[in-house]
C-alpha cells in the first residue's frame, strides 16, 4: 500500500490547526495514559493502521504495559482497566460509532460518574480530534511507521 497524497503539503493551514488542537489536548484534564488508550481504541475501530501503530508506540514510551495495549480491543472482558478508563473507552466508542438514536443515557451517566463536566468536554474533544486524524490517514493511506523518527516513536523500541 502506498500513500495517496501528503495532506500536510496540500492543506498546510488546516493541518497546522489540527496539530495545534492536538497540542492543546495534551494539556487538558485527561491523563496521558487515558488519552493514549482512547486514541488507540478509536483508531482500532476506524481501521487506521498509521494511528494504531503510532498510539501503541506513544503509549509504550509513556510507560503503558504491553498486556494492557493488547487488551484495548477487548477492554470490556479484560480485568486490566479501571472504572475511569472503562468509562472513557465506552464514551470513545459510542462517539466514534454514533447510534442512530444518539448517545444512550446509560453510557453518558457512566462517563459522568467518572468525569467532571470539564473533563468530559476535554475527553469529547479528544475523541473528535482522533476521529479527524483517522479519517485523514485512512483516506490518504498514511504508511504505518513512516513518521517514527519525526515523532520520536523510534524510542518505543518496537521494531
Amino acid at each position: 500500500m502506498t500513500q495517496r497524497l501528503n495532506y500536510f503539503q496540500q492543506s498546510p493551514e488546516l493541518s497546522k490547526k489540527l496539530v495545534e488542537l492536538n497540542t492543546l489536548l495534551q494539556k487538558t484534564t485527561i491523563e496521558t495514559h487515558i488519552r493514549e488508550l482512547v486514541e488507540l481504541r478509536v483508531s482500532q475501530i476506524n481501521g487506521c493502521a498509521f494511528c494504531v501503530d503510532m498510539h501503541v508506540k506513544m503509549a509504550k514510551i509513556h510507560g503503558e504495559r504491553e498486556l494492557r495495549l493488547y487488551h484495548v480491543a477487548i477492554w470490556r472482558e479484560s480485568t486490566l482497566f479501571s472504572p475511569r478508563e472503562r468509562a472513557a473507552l465506552a464514551w470513545a466508542e459510542v462517539l466514534t460509532q454514533i447510534p442512530a438514536s444518539g448517545v444512550p443515557d446509560d453510557i453518558y451517566d457512566s462517563v459522568r460518574a467518572q468525569y467532571s463536566e470539564k473533563e468530559l468536554a476535554d475527553l469529547t474533544f479528544l475523541v473528535g480530534a482522533i476521529n479527524s486524524w483517522n479519517r485523514l490517514n485512512v483516506a490518504f493511506r498514511m504508511v504505518p511507521g513512516s513518521s517514527d523518527k519525526a515523532f520520536g516513536l523510534d524510542k518505543a523500541h518496537l521494531e
